[in-house]
């Protein structure tokens, strides 16, 4: 069993950034691949950013490639999502998740409670 907590979400220009950190319970974080998903008011949740276990294989939403990057820290069992330029587009409740099979088809076993990033125009 893993539990996720995310932080580091809040109220933002656009164009500004924020860190969002994914603090995970259990021994067993380092086997898991770690993604970040969003969902908007009225829209389906929808994958941003993915992880290997080892932290060496990342994959992204076209739509935040190049201003997003993910990271993942094993030793302290916590994923992080650094978002840069960010967007009024990209407001939206921030999901970190954890599971197995590869970065580009990510198979979520566990979900944290979400953190809301608000990006003011």
């Amino acid at each position: 069993q893993v539990q996720l907590v995310e932080s580091g979400g809040g109220l933002v220009q656009a164009g500004g950034s924020l860190r969002l950190s994914c603090a995970a319970s259990g021994r067993t974080f380092s086997t898991y691949v770690m993604g970040w998903f969003r969902q908007a008011p009225g829209k389906e949740r929808q994958f941003v950013a993915a992880i290997s276990s080892s932290g060496g294989i990342t994959y992204y939403a076209d739509s935040v490639k190049g201003r997003f990057t993910i990271s993942r820290d094993n030793a302290k069992k916590t994923a992080y999502l650094h978002m840069n330029s960010l967007k009024p587009e990209d407001m939206a409740v921030y999901y970190c998740a954890a599971g197995y099979g590869t970065v580009v088809d990510m198979r979520v076993n566990y979900w944290g409670q979400g953190t809301q990033v608000t990006v003011s125009s």
